[in-house]
């Protein structure tokens, strides 16, 4: 791809293209936040248990996992933007096969492979990273955590109110976005990785092998404890997400534009603490406190989920949980980014986060 086309010989000042790259995750999380109230509803139509619910997310998961090696290389060789492309367009691709899926084996194809191509996120931080100081990455890796929040705002209420139209009109508008955000990436995105900072050396079995590469981080002891803890914390809040839907529907009876509600009150949580409250507060708290807190923000918010009896006990519950992932995400990441400055591959750090979620 010629980084020469079309708008792209623009040099943009970093503060544009911060702003550009977090329009662009953005309107993909909105494309993919109006599928989150859709998914449940889809699969009980072809089977009503709640496992098979979480087997579509368990297929994203799979596919993200076994991929994210490969992207983070490609990505270090040959830039951030055909990455970013490959992953919009994958993601409109899903859209199709789930709209003409008529079996709970089309859903799993659809999810499997949006997770294969689920791209966007890993190398739109490693984007960030490219163009930021490592003091500053904290709150701009917050900017980019906001941008996701904001999509889950505004995809699941959009997703919710497109579905008392037509039930499958929302993957229509959602393939519609990324198909929107693939020609602004193509046309209008600057490259944020030089060729001389580019990956050169030979890419070995190793570098493509997920389970290679968090051996090799774990080797480090400085990072051993670290690297537990984010697993942790993603295996939980992954499994937060994925069961979510299916807790509010049989214990409180909640419908689809109920849980779109819900979802976008999260992704609001989310904006609030990471578009606006991280960057005051990394000036004044560390981190290492921020991360601290923000674990056990979220400790408390899944011990009132287990129990809450109410909607309104759930509601805040889950805004423990909410604020708490805001504060210790982007600090994660942050100290993350930082163990691999020296190597120069920005996109290292969040691949190896990205296999662990």
């Amino acid at each position: 791809m010629s980084e020469s086309s079309g708008l792209t010989r623009m040099q943009l000042p970093h503060q544009g293209m911060r702003s550009l790259i977090c329009a662009i995750v953005l309107l993909d999380f909105l494309a993919a936040g109006i599928l989150i109230p859709l998914i449940p509803p889809l699969v009980r139509q072809f089977n009503p248990q709640a496992f098979a619910v979480g087997l579509t997310f368990t297929a994203f998961a799979i596919g993200q996992f076994f991929l994210s090696p490969l992207l983070g290389v490609l990505s270090d060789r040959y830039g951030r933007k055909p990455i970013l492309l490959a992953s919009t367009l994958g993601g409109m691709l899903s859209c199709f096969i789930l709209d003409v899926a008529n079996s709970l084996d089309f859903l799993l194809v659809s999810r499997f492979l949006d997770g294969l191509t689920g791209g966007t996120l890993l190398a739109g931080q490693a984007y960030m990273a490219d163009i930021t100081a490592p003091e500053q990455r904290a709150r701009n890796f917050g900017w980019i955590g906001a941008a996701v929040g904001l999509g889950f705002i505004f995809g699941p209420a959009l997703g919710g109110a497109l579905s008392q139209i037509n039930s499958r009109f929302p993957i229509f508008v959602a393939a519609l976005l990324y198909l929107m955000t693939s020609i602004l990436i193509l046309h209008v995105l600057p490259e944020s990785l030089p060729a001389s900072r580019r990956r050169t050396n030979p890419v070995r079995w190793g570098d493509l092998n997920p389970f290679t590469q968090l051996l090799q981080a774990l080797q480090r002891r400085s990072l051993q404890l670290f690297l537990l803890v984010v697993f942790l914390l993603n295996f939980a809040e992954n499994g937060l997400r994925s069961n979510l839907q299916v807790l509010t529907a049989e214990r409180f009876g909640l419908s689809i534009v109920d849980n779109a509600i819900l979802f976008s009150y999260l992704g609001l949580l989310t904006v609030l603490i990471q578009g606006w409250a991280i960057r005051p507060l990394t000036e004044r708290v560390s981190e290492r406190v921020l991360t601290i807190a923000g674990l056990g923000s979220m400790a408390m918010g899944y011990s009132g989920i287990a129990l809450a009896s109410s909607v309104g006990l759930l509601y805040g519950a889950l805004s423990f949980n909410a604020i708490g992932f805001g504060l210790a995400s982007p600090t994660l990441l942050s100290r993350l980014s930082k163990e691999f400055q020296h190597e120069n591959r920005a996109s290292s750090s969040v691949q190896i986060r990205r296999s662990l979620v």
